[in-house]
């Protein structure tokens, strides 16, 4: 059966724009980290990705090595292309990113031109694209030249194949140079992706956040439910049944689920019902309280778990007391993300 979009699907979404660029997202991105690739049937996949494209989500982020196995989401997310989402892909923002490992020798990570222009022309293939809509150096490189890494950047963007660039996990001082570099060589730097949630606020302690802003570059959050662990699915006694720690993920150390964590998440869940939210709402629209964020970046297993995300929508609003109840519900709780850009984020 042909897919077709449904006529409602821009009334209930909200879109900002992403820094100081003409590019608006909507606050709910969709990424297909670790939930889409080899382990996923084209069915199953389809039902979350058209579900999501009818809600108004028209930014679908990957990245070169996604999967699992690496490269396997941007393959089926080509598949949807070809067969169902095509007569839409103008509606749609699609990103990709290259800085992890993909193959094997000294040209297979990071942040060389060889890398980078060979990852963006790969990941084209595996899509069936001419271009991609956002391209990111997806980690800092600190043995290249911040110089080649942006200028990669800005080749692609010249080239065609990228209509944005942007940079993912970047330091604050890195992030202004890399803005610098590229508004010497005429290319804005249109958005940031680093983590961020309630537990996991490295960005405002290091001052990302304000960078971004006093630039005018984007941001959008990537895993603004810490790992799930703002999913309300865990509690103090571990782990609960099909969690991404029952599934040994190797990003979801002990540490982000230790006891003082585990009861800042219970603290945080009685604020959650207090607003009638659940604990997943309650930690998007958290993420999303500020002017600086352009969307929060969500990733999904099932069609329950992306309905549950959108529902955000219906309350976006903190106010002063619901802040500081957070602050104070998470005062001993927030996560060892020390180093904070290159430990366990990807």
């Amino acid at each position: 059966m042909t897919y077709r979009a449904a006529n409602s699907r821009y009334e209930r979404m909200q879109y900002r724009y992403c820094g100081q660029s003409g590019l608006r997202l909507p606050v709910i991105s969709l990424g297909l980290w670790q939930n889409f690739g080899g382990t996923r049937d084209y069915p199953g996949a389809m039902e979350i990705l058209g579900y999501a494209f009818d809600q108004g989500i028209t930014h679908f982020d990957l990245a070169n090595n996604y999967g699992p196995p690496p490269g396997s989401s941007e393959e089926l997310f080509g598949q949807v292309l070809a067969r169902d989402f095509r007569p839409y892909r103008d509606e749609m923002i699609i990103s990709t990113k290259a800085g992890y490992n993909m193959w094997p020798g000294p040209y297979g990570e990071f942040g060389s031109r060889k890398y980078l222009i060979a990852s963006c022309d790969q990941s084209l293939r595996r899509m069936g694209l001419d271009y991609v809509d956002i391209f990111y150096s997806h980690r800092y490189d600190p043995n290249t030249p911040l110089e080649e890494t942006m200028g990669a950047l800005a080749q692609l963007h010249r080239q065609g194949k990228a209509l944005y660039v942007g940079v993912s996990s970047y330091p604050e001082a890195q992030t202004r140079e890399a803005h610098r570099i590229l508004k010497d060589m005429g290319v804005p730097l249109t958005i940031h992706q680093p983590s961020y949630s309630i537990l996991n606020r490295w960005i405002e302690e290091d001052r990302t956040i304000d960078a971004c802003e006093e630039l005018g570059v984007g941001i959008i959050a990537f895993s603004p439910l810490a790992q799930g662990v703002l999913s309300g699915k865990y509690n103090r006694g571990g782990a609960s049944e099909g969690t991404r720690a029952e599934n040994t993920n190797t990003t979801l150390r002990q540490s982000h689920i230790a006891p003082n964590v585990l009861e800042a998440v219970d603290r945080l869940g009685a604020i959650a019902e207090r607003r009638g939210q659940s604990m997943v709402q309650l930690a998007l629209a958290w993420a999303l309280r500020r002017k600086e964020m352009t969307s929060a970046l969500i990733g999904v297993r099932t069609l329950e778990q992306l309905k549950d995300n959108l529902g955000v929508l219906d309350n976006l609003t903190l106010s002063d007391e619901d802040l500081a109840d957070i602050d104070a519900a998470t005062r001993e709780g927030l996560m060892d993300l020390h180093p904070k850009p290159t430990g366990w984020l990807r």
